[in-house]
């Protein structure tokens, strides 16, 4: 009994239920029921914990005298392993190929089913092989305009089989006309104000289709060359007199993050961070939602990472609320403007007696 006690107390216990692919490789565990030894993440039934002991090195696993598992195979790469090394590849062969590669094309390269590698790569960038193509063909392009070449060279070096087709999608590309991209967004002008609320210091900048950046922070002058980076060739123009009624319901937004989020805005992102902010925004105020939780609701659940990524590149705070996103223990972690911040907006959340936020998802 003390042995069944110590198992299922043990942190790890939890990883082996879950079959976490994450904690292959820190630790194993062997089975006297079966008398084998296995990795975390073994697809095989979960034996009771009075017959389960954990084990720090594959050869204390070995010591015990148990033969390896046939299904998770603890002696060599674990299934997780092997998958992300099918999708890195697949993603170097998308990356490298000027035109899209048919998704069956594809798969044959890697000896795999076409649903199974759809799958695969999905799970684990968040991104279907399509879309993935889309987002090379577009850094190509954008790196291509950065460069003293014109618009139509740029265009058709990126893989864009017409200029028809390119210019269909140019605004959604690029989130500007093409030329304007090409000069680095200097000809974009983006209005902005600096000022001050209840976490600190505020800075607001728009561009004629909305909000473009709510930046948090202590030093107005660090988050002034924060909107320079982000923007770095843009026209910046300090707010008159008429900007001080959007600035005002920024700050309102701010001080009360629960009342909801009416403001026009000028959303710029990856189509997978897009999608990550969606289901942010249907989140309830004052309630939370875990990492892991979130990359499930996008039907990618070992995107975890790729899914706080995308919580530190968002650029409007509060109007998108990462700060309802924590750890799956509840704790909180990597907040870009503070961790202070993500508490004192949640702690206000759930003061207030707000409806929730999911009608504001029609702005992404």
């Amino acid at each position: 009994m003390a042995a069944q006690a110590n198992t299922a107390d043990d942190p790890r216990w939890a990883r082996i239920v879950a079959h976490d692919p994450a904690a292959d490789g820190q630790f194993w565990y062997s089975v006297s029921s079966t008398r084998v030894y296995c990795r975390p993440s073994c697809p095989a039934r979960t034996a009771h914990p009075r017959f389960v002991r954990l084990h720090a090195t594959l050869d204390e696993a070995r010591a015990t005298g148990y033969r390896p598992c046939g299904r998770c195979h603890p002696e060599g790469a674990s299934l997780y392993e092997r998958n992300r090394e099918i999708v890195e590849r697949a993603c170097a062969l998308i990356a490298d190929s000027e035109h899209e590669l048919p998704l069956g094309v594809l798969a044959a390269t890697l000896h795999r089913s076409p649903s199974h590698l759809h799958r695969l790569f999905k799970e684990a960038t968040g991104l279907t092989p399509k879309a993935y193509h889309a987002a090379c063909r577009a850094g190509r392009l954008r790196t291509a305009l950065a460069m003293d070449c014109t618009v139509t060279t740029a265009l058709y070096d990126a893989g864009y089989g017409s200029s028809g087709q390119f210019y269909a999608q140019a605004a959604g590309v690029l989130g500007m006309q093409p030329a304007r991209y090409r000069a680095g967004g200097a000809h974009e002008t983006l209005h902005f104000a600096l000022g001050q609320c209840a976490l600190g210091a505020i800075l607001v900048a728009s561009s004629p289709h909305g909000v473009a950046a709510i930046l948090l922070g202590d030093d107005p002058a660090l988050l002034l060359r924060d909107l320079q980076d982000r923007f770095p060739r843009a026209r910046l123009v300090g707010a008159d007199a008429g900007y001080e009624d959007l600035v005002a319901r920024v700050v309102g937004l701010v001080e009360a993050p629960g009342t909801g989020c009416d403001l026009p805005l000028d959303i710029r992102g990856t189509a997978f961070q897009q999608r990550v902010w969606q289901v942010l925004w249907r989140v309830p105020p004052g309630s939370t939602i875990s990492y892991a939780d979130v990359a499930c609701a996008l039907g990618v659940p070992r995107s975890r990472r790729a899914v706080a990524a995308a919580c530190a590149a968002n650029p409007l705070a509060v109007a998108i609320p990462c700060h309802r996103v924590v750890r799956e223990d509840g704790s909180y972690w990597g907040y870009t403007w503070g961790l202070a911040r993500k508490d004192a907006l949640l702690r206000r959340e759930m003061a207030e007696d707000s409806p929730s936020r999911t009608a504001g998802v029609k702005n992404l």
